[in-house]
């Protein structure tokens, strides 16, 4: 089971207390840092500083890390042009020597989009799925040759399709609840389907919608790698837990029942009940990010026991 750390940075985050927790994630022999694509807080908190833009933030962190690996849950479609974010995404990778991956969904807050003057068409699903066939097919194009799509949303002609990324192919992440749509366009583009915030149950019925839709695509259903991003609250005894809990305004027994709470020793049992159904890596959800100690002991106690 692989363990990614991921982030909510809307939330009240600088850059520099994104990389203490990219560095802390690398030295703690996690495999992966990723953070949200969100311009405005949600829920009871100030948001200060303010936000900070994922792919200016994963550049950065691309150049003062060395292992992990970067990427977003989930890059919204109505934030960038597929043929800008092609780019972004593929100059990224290059300058963390082939380490990105892409994680892009429909985009849903309309409240943000108002904030920051972002369009927030009606029909965002077509949009997407014509981003997901144009990011792809940019990166796709052998060189020397040119790109064209012409669709409902989106026109490129004659495009070079460069730069090119370090990977032969950036791994694309799509989630989500839904039953049809998604697992169609999980088994036409993606590399990993991800279930966000969902009980064993959901995870296990979705994950079969997805193999299902694999399978009816030709592609065999575990060529796709299936994960979950679940909030993360562990503690070596309940006094420690309930701290925790408390600094993200939360309850233990909430939080022991939609995500990984606990001591250790009960998150490990948890993750092993996800990994049953066919869960091959979590995103734990790390929503206090001045508590590196929480990481160590994620790393120290609970990794080394899925191994």
């Amino acid at each position: 089971m692989d363990l990614r750390i991921f982030t909510e940075p809307q939330q009240g985050a600088t850059y520099d207390t994104l990389l203490a927790v990219a560095k802390a994630t690398e030295d703690l022999g996690f495999d992966a840092f990723f953070r949200s694509d969100h311009y405005l807080h949600m829920g009871d908190v100030d948001g200060l500083p303010g936000p900070t833009d994922a792919w200016i933030t994963l550049a950065g962190l691309a150049r003062e890390t060395k292992r992990i690996r970067l990427g977003t849950l989930m890059t919204a479609a109505t934030f960038r042009l597929p043929g800008v974010l092609a780019i972004q995404v593929a100059q990224v990778d290059q300058m963390s020597g082939g380490r990105v991956e892409l994680g892009l969904g429909a985009g849903w807050f309309e409240q943000e989009h108002k904030a920051y003057g972002i369009p927030f068409p009606k029909e965002k699903f077509g949009r997407l799925e014509e981003q997901l066939a144009i990011v792809t097919g940019l990166w796709g194009t052998k060189p020397g040759e040119t790109f064209s799509h012409h669709g409902t949303h989106y026109d490129l002609t004659d495009s070079p399709a460069l730069p090119k990324p370090a990977q032969d192919k950036i791994p694309v992440l799509i989630g989500g609840h839904g039953a049809t749509r998604t697992p169609r366009l999980t088994a036409q583009y993606a590399d990993e389907f991800n279930m966000p915030f969902a009980s064993i149950e959901d995870s296990e019925r979705q994950f079969g919608r997805v193999r299902a839709a694999a399978e009816q695509a030709g592609r065999k259903a575990d060529d796709l790698t299936y994960s979950n991003a679940l909030v993360a609250c562990v503690g070596k005894d309940d006094q420690e837990l309930a701290r925790r809990a408390a600094a993200i305004g939360r309850e233990v027994d909430e939080l022991k029942a939609n995500g990984l709470a606990g001591s250790p020793a009960e998150v490990v049992d948890r993750i092993g009940r996800f990994a049953e159904i066919g869960s091959q890596r979590i995103y734990l959800q790390i929503l206090d990010l001045d508590d590196l100690d929480h990481l160590e002991l994620i790393s120290s106690q609970v990794q080394t026991q899925l191994t």
